[in-house]
């Protein structure tokens, strides 16, 4: 027997109405390529917003067009967010940081038949014009006073383009499991492949996203969203956001340390999100300016495990929360985050920061397990390692383009991260499948390693990889880049980890440079390291 309920589509368009109707004088923010400070409400937004699916569909686009977008954070960043999704075309993110010949593919594979694009990409898309015959115009999200000299062939100018058009729009309506958006993964090894969103999967997850366990956020949150629109949906902060009714600001191309200070400062942020490396350049510019944060109450990291020392700094020096979650890409993106339950909150500081360090529980709507290399589902006990594997309405089912299913017959999606679960469900990630290191036939977590190494008051990043050994099969190489000024050496490297790891996991060696290589989404690129020390051989 079916319910007798209404079956009202989930729309992204639906999440803007509800933010101008319920929450129409709330604040959005942005920092603006020439480093000043846009702000206008959600009511503006949603009429902006309206003025640019009437231009859009003016120029063909049509339900199931692939749109692209190459731009920061920021106010008209998030129009075409919604104003793509909502006539129901899809909303490609293009990221930027990606090598030139990816995003000519993800481009082209995407068949993207218009960019908007933020005027510091320009030079970019000069360069790779002739190769993306798809491309119609290319839509430069400017004003008329800022449009500049281009050898792009057809360039339209967004304010332009919006400025003729009636704020007035009626939504189309339209089967929720239609495609929204489109990401696509930062392709450490072969081409990137493309994580094709529906409105239905993008709106549970905003839900989701908002819970107190979650995000916790509200119409008296005021949320810094620093998480990249391009990467993996920002992680979903503007939707969940104008869901909510929160005050959303936007730091644009200016993520520095001193610049995320500010507008922290200027504008009372409570909560924000960011990878390791965000947090990194504050915390030092706190240290060195002796600077307090007075509003900020939590920061989520994501993207990589933050070490303990820098979940440590943010609470004991300047009382702000730290909360870190998992996801990626194909899971649009949270998976897991650790908030406490209430037994845990009654734990003494340090059982709590050790716990911190995990990535966290499931949340309502993700399944996990690991499994070992048959298959063979593992215990949760905090102590085995398998390989993670999840599934649920927001994890991707199969790639764009794709005729093969990127699960198993029973759905489970493999992110090739290796895990540990605790009885409680709290998720922690060792490695990933093809870092982890392998010694004598055991396991050694270079993430652990590597965290551990950072929390040296002379070690500004560490990365771990495994060396060939003939005995042992692998062992572990510490990569160090030393703090400004710095003279630390390997023996006092060696002696700081003494007692805090196995004593079999301690590296064979530590080997210092300049800078550590990382992904367009942050993270430490291991295959990049492999590549420099593969003439290596240990002492």
């Amino acid at each position: 027997m079916l319910g007798l309920m209404q079956d009202t589509p989930l729309l992204l368009s639906g999440i803007l109405d509800y933010a101008a109707q319920f929450h129409g004088q709330q604040e959005i923010v942005s920092r603006t390529l020439d480093g000043g400070i846009h702000r206008y409400t959600f009511k503006d937004c949603e009429a902006r917003t309206k003025q640019l699916a009437n231009a859009l569909t003016k120029l063909g686009v049509k339900k199931g067009d692939r749109v692209g977008t190459l731009a920061w954070n920021g106010y008209r960043h998030l129009e075409a967010w919604y104003g793509i999704s909502g006539i129901g075309a899809v909303c490609h993110t293009i990221n930027p940081r990606l090598f030139a010949e990816q995003i000519v593919y993800i481009i082209n594979h995407a068949e993207d038949s218009y960019l908007l694009v933020d005027l510091t990409f320009l030079p970019l898309l000069e360069a790779l014009q002739d190769k993306l015959p798809s491309v119609k115009a290319v839509i430069l999200l400017t004003d008329e006073a800022n449009m500049p000299e281009t050898s792009l062939s057809n360039v339209i100018c967004y304010e332009t383009l919006i400025g003729k058009e009636q704020d007035e729009f009626t939504w189309p309506v339209f089967d929720e499991n239609e495609a929204s958006s489109l990401c696509y993964t930062s392709g450490t090894t072969g081409n990137p492949k493309g994580v094709l969103y529906s409105h239905r999967s993008s709106v549970i997850h905003s839900m989701m996203a908002a819970r107190p366990d979650v995000m916790n956020l509200a119409a008296d949150s005021i949320i810094l969203s620093i998480v990249p629109m391009f990467h993996a949906n920002a992680w979903g902060i503007p939707y969940a956001a104008l869901m909510s009714g929160s005050k959303l600001v936007f730091p644009g191309m200016h993520m520095d340390g001193k610049n995320v200070y500010e507008l922290l400062e200027k504008e009372g942020i409570t909560y924000t999100a960011a990878v390791p490396t965000i947090w990194m350049m504050l915390l030092q510019y706190l240290e060195e300016t002796g600077k307090k944060v007075e509003t900020l109450e939590e920061v989520i990291i994501g993207g990589a495990a933050p070490p303990k020392s820098m979940i440590d700094a943010f609470q004991r020096k300047y009382n702000v929360n730290v909360v870190h979650a998992w996801g990626m890409t194909e899971t649009s993106p949270v998976g897991t985050v650790c908030y406490f339950s209430a037994q845990h909150k009654k734990l003494p500081y340090e059982e709590r920061l050790k716990l911190q360090c995990k990535q966290g529980r499931g949340v309502y709507g993700v399944e996990l397990k690991i499994t070992d290399d048959n298959n063979n589902e593992l215990p949760w006990d905090g102590k085995t390692f398998g390989n993670l594997k999840v599934r649920g309405p927001w994890v991707v089912e199969r790639y764009f383009k794709e005729e093969e299913s990127a699960t198993d017959e029973d759905n489970w999606f493999s992110t090739g991260d290796v895990a540990t679960i605790d009885e409680s469900g709290f998720m922690q990630i060792t490695d990933r499948s093809k870092d982890v290191i392998k010694s004598g036939g055991e396991w050694i977590s270079s993430i652990d390693l590597e965290n551990t190494a950072v929390g040296h008051p002379e070690v500004q990043e560490a990365a771990v990889i495994g060396v060939y050994h003939p005995k042992w099969d692998e062992r572990p190489l510490l990569i160090v880049v030393r703090k400004a000024g710095s003279q630390v050496t390997k023996e006092q490297i060696l002696d700081y980890l003494e007692g805090k790891i196995a004593k079999w996991w301690m590296p064979d060696d530590v080997q210092f440079i300049e800078e550590i290589p990382h992904t367009a989404t942050g993270k430490i690129l291991k295959m990049a390291l492999r590549k420099t020390f593969e003439d290596y051989k240990l002492p």
